[in-house]
């Protein structure tokens, strides 16, 4: 049974490769789901997998690319159908 996240990214997380760098790590991981930018400057992801990889990159999400600086990462367990793939919005 896959378990789903819903995302919030807070910080320099915008025009740091921020949502490439986490559809590599979600692929490595074999989740699948999206994450994109928000008007406000945040990133939402969403997760969707096993429930350790998924764990896995939520944990991620607060280390992000080399250039991005987390200050806070917000996540929730939603139901909602599991995309057949990581993308980008």
């Amino acid at each position: 049974m896959a378990e789903c996240r819903q995302c919030w990214v807070n910080g320099r997380v915008q025009g740091v490769y921020f949502r490439g760098a986490t559809q590599r790590q979600a692929e490595a991981l074999g989740v699948t789901g999206y994450a994109r930018n928000l008007p406000d400057g945040r990133v939402e992801v969403l997760a969707c997998g096993a429930a350790e990889a998924v764990a896995s990159l939520c944990e991620w999400l607060w280390e992000g690319p080399p250039s991005a600086r987390v200050t806070a990462v917000s996540c929730v367990a939603v139901d909602t159908e599991q995309p057949g793939k990581f993308t980008i919005d």
